[in-house]
């Protein structure tokens, strides 16, 4: 699912470029052959639960190449609907604080509520809605983080990425005519005051 992604564009690039790096641990790895990796939820409830142990074995082997000093630089993150929510301004802070970003996903009902327990982990959110796993979380987090590293963006990406902005935009052609109308863009775009423009952009951010 994360193969062709993170081939591509920004990310595709941060990695080739050694400015970001990211490893896989599956947990079903420590998993027996027919053994269940799910179980029901204790106390009853729909659907089912991932059991804890395979988690927590897959966190010591990524934990072993960790040194002492270097735990302190270490987050884990551990994706659920009722967790706080993720924003451009957590992912700033988290590239600046962190070395290291583990990202725990989970399927099905969740995980094991121990697992976030024992190790700590800050449950995260990526908005109200439910999706079939903690797949493309994850994938949001390492694209919103990875672009806050220096280096990631090229120049002209970074100073973009600071403009005020808004997600009414516009480009050519300046008349558009589609069933009898005229569509036109906002002449303040096109007046070349760029405090007015500022301006315009922040009320429509708003």
């Amino acid at each position: 699912m994360f193969d062709s992604y993170l081939k591509e564009s920004i990310i595709g690039r941060a990695i080739k470029d050694k400015k970001i790096s990211i490893k896989f641990y599956n947990p079903m790895d420590f998993c027996k052959p027919k053994e269940r990796v799910d179980g029901r939820p204790y106390g009853g409830g729909p659907g089912m639960v991932l059991r804890p142990e395979f988690f927590l074995k897959t966190f010591g082997k990524i934990n072993l190449r960790y040194g002492v000093d270097v735990k302190k630089k270490v987050k884990i993150v551990l994706f659920s609907t009722s967790g706080k929510k993720f924003t451009t301004s957590y992912a700033k802070t988290a590239a600046k604080k962190y070395s290291d970003i583990i990202l725990i996903s989970g399927r099905y009902e969740g995980i094991d509520a121990r697992v976030q327990k024992i190790l700590k982990a800050e449950e995260i959110s990526i908005g109200d809605y439910v999706l079939t796993g903690g797949e493309l979380p994850a994938m949001v987090l390492i694209d919103s983080i990875s672009r806050q590293i220096p280096g990631v963006l090229g120049k002209y990406e970074s100073l973009e990425e600071e403009r005020v902005s808004s997600s009414e935009v516009y480009t050519r052609p300046e008349i558009l005519k589609y069933k009898g109308k005229k569509y036109r863009v906002p002449k303040v775009l096109l007046s070349g005051n760029h405090k007015n423009i500022e301006e315009w952009k922040k009320n429509k951010k708003e």
